[in-house]
């Protein structure tokens, strides 16, 4: 189900939002619903990181690597 919100903005923002959608064949409605998920999902992958290394947190490399380790490919 969508929910119509109400949000404010500049209106020459807005004017150049809408014809930079136009030109990606899209709508400025579009670009926000796909801005919206991804800003959501933004904050899950964090928390989804924080929790990976709060799970590897025991893995220790037994030394301290130099720089030039470090870059070495």
């Amino acid at each position: 189900m969508l929910k119509n919100i109400t949000l404010s903005a500049d209106d020459r923002l807005i004017a150049r939002a809408r014809e930079e959608a136009e030109q990606r064949g899209t709508t400025l409605n579009a670009e926000f619903r796909l801005w919206l998920a991804a800003f959501v999902e933004q904050e899950r992958a964090a928390q989804g990181y924080q929790q990976f290394m709060t799970r590897m947190d025991y893995v220790r490399p037994g030394r301290r690597f130099t720089r030039e380790q470090l870059n070495a490919r």
